[in-house]
């Protein structure tokens, strides 16, 4: 519909598709907790191949995820490394220390850090500072803009981390986003980690779920905290099924949000007081604001009344997310609405 709302706020408020929805109600089913759903195992199985890993496990968000995988790696009071930003640290509801009673700290800036800060941040032997047992490597990193790590990188961040004796996580809710940027395979990319979560409700279009991922071992670990932290869904091979369908058909088509974002930074650059980087790393524009406009929540407040939403990422910063619910007329809309209004 031309008059339709363009929503930017998220990757996450994607509507299933009707082929999704039709596979969703045409899942085979069983009790996943009891361990016998058999779109879920088919969902599990696929997806530790996917990744490289021996095991995963399918949990309700990439929230609970991550905070799985902090308490199989760690003991409460443990110290853990991520990079400044990290959703770790940001969008978890403090969810690190209240549950795993881990601190994080962070290192490195703009969505990664690299081999030389892990090691000069590492902490072993002293008795009155927390041990670093984990790192966290986030990728896309969201805070920084969708930003991708360079392959080279990770695996130097992961050559140390391991020579120090530390485990790996890698916080791959948009891992596909990364995986469309470089062109490799999901498991090249999560090699060395110890475990990987992977979110199916962000770009891959899905309403539900996460994958984490790792060795048989620790996946049966894992298995507890799920219970534990009240993730086990019973006939939840529905959910599965639209995870399945969204990697059979929405990840080849992941390089058109990333020529949308492209579109929207190279279309906002031009315009007086806005900063943009012209060439997002993938399917998350960042724009800046000038002393002189208003502020990120009243032009946010102002794009509604004309059919358009983001998110105010600061008092002077926009979010604007592309996904598959967003073709390049809704981001022309969105162009012709912000631009109208710093215009003005």
């Amino acid at each position: 519909m031309a008059d339709a709302m363009v929503d930017l706020r998220s990757d996450t408020v994607t509507r299933p598709s009707p082929g999704m929805r039709a596979a969703m109600a045409a899942a085979e089913v069983g009790d996943a907790v009891l361990g016998d759903d058999p779109t879920v195992l088919r969902l599990q199985e696929r997806a530790a191949e996917l990744l490289g890993q021996e095991a995963a496990l399918y949990v309700p968000s990439g929230t609970m995820a991550n905070q799985i995988a902090l308490k199989v790696h760690c003991e409460p009071g443990d110290d853990v490394l991520a990079c400044e930003g990290a959703h770790l640290m940001w969008y978890e509801s403090g969810a690190a220390g209240a549950i795993a009673g881990v601190q994080i700290r962070s290192i490195g800036r703009a969505g990664r850090f690299s081999a030389a800060d892990v090691a000069a941040a590492y902490v072993e032997g002293n008795p009155t500072i927390p041990p670093t047992r984990l790192v966290c490597v986030e990728n896309t990193h969201n805070r920084s803009g969708g930003v991708v790590w360079p392959r080279a990188e990770v695996d130097a961040v992961v050559a140390t981390s391991k020579k120090l004796n530390m485990r790996l996580h890698l916080d791959g809710a948009r891992l596909m986003n990364a995986v469309a940027v470089l062109g490799v395979p999901p498991n090249v990319l999560a090699g060395g980690f110890d475990t990987v979560s992977m979110c199916f409700s962000k770009g891959l279009g899905a309403p539900v779920g996460s994958i984490l991922a790792g060795s048989k071992p620790l996946m049966a670990r894992a298995l507890r905290f799920r219970r534990m932290f009240g993730g086990g869904m019973r006939q939840s091979g529905i959910l599965a099924a639209a995870a399945l369908w969204a990697l059979d058909h929405n990840v080849s088509r992941l390089a058109e949000d990333h020529a949308n974002a492209r579109f929207l930074a190279e279309r906002l650059a031009p315009v007086p007081g806005l900063v943009v980087d012209d060439a997002p790393p993938s399917n998350i524009v960042m724009v800046d604001l000038a002393p002189q406009l208003p502020t990120a929540k009243e032009l946010v407040a102002r794009l509604a009344t004309r059919g358009v939403q983001c998110l105010a990422f600061a008092e002077r910063r926009l979010r604007l997310v592309t996904h598959l619910d967003v073709d390049r007329a809704a981001c022309e809309r969105a162009v012709g609405a912000l631009t109208s209004i710093v215009r003005g």
